[in-house]
């Protein structure tokens, strides 16, 4: 009659998503395609293991989409100097072993690039842990009193 719960739950986890995005800062976009590539290789894995050759492309084909169009487009090349370019590299890197890990059906693929992902949305998140330092009151003449 209403149709069904899971569908209910998709839709309530979209508009969560879309508000998340919304209100994000760039550096928290970037959390959040980690966190959506992670996930997508997360279900690859599973429909691997099960055997839902469909569902497994799809999964992987989004961990693709989110690394290619997401992650690597987000490098600023000119600004970001080595750094950039050894992120490019590694993101190319990851979406091979992706794309092998579909073909030949190996989970231990899919394993290497999800630990990769995790240890780089984890370096990103300790930077934007780290609150901006207040200019140091050494700095500021000291006033004698009277």
């Amino acid at each position: 009659m209403f149709g069904s719960m899971q569908r209910g739950v998709n839709a309530y986890a979209k508009v969560g998503m879309e508000t998340s995005v919304i209100s994000a800062s760039p550096h928290k976009l970037i959390v959040l395609l980690y966190d959506g590539a992670i996930t997508a290789i997360k279900n690859g894995a599973t429909h691997m293991a099960a055997g839902n050759i469909v569902e497994k492309g799809a999964a992987i084909s989004k961990a693709l989409d989110i690394i290619n169009n997401g992650l690597r487009a987000s490098l600023d090349k000119k600004a970001g100097g080595e750094i950039a370019s050894n992120l490019d590299s590694l993101y190319v890197y990851m979406t091979e072993r992706l794309l092998m890990a579909n073909l030949q059906n190996k989970t231990a693929l899919l394993d290497e690039v999800q630990t990769l992902l995790v240890d780089l949305r984890d370096a990103w998140t300790q930077i934007g842990e780290k609150p901006a330092q207040a200019p140091s009151m050494s700095h500021y003449p000291v006033m004698a009193s009277a």
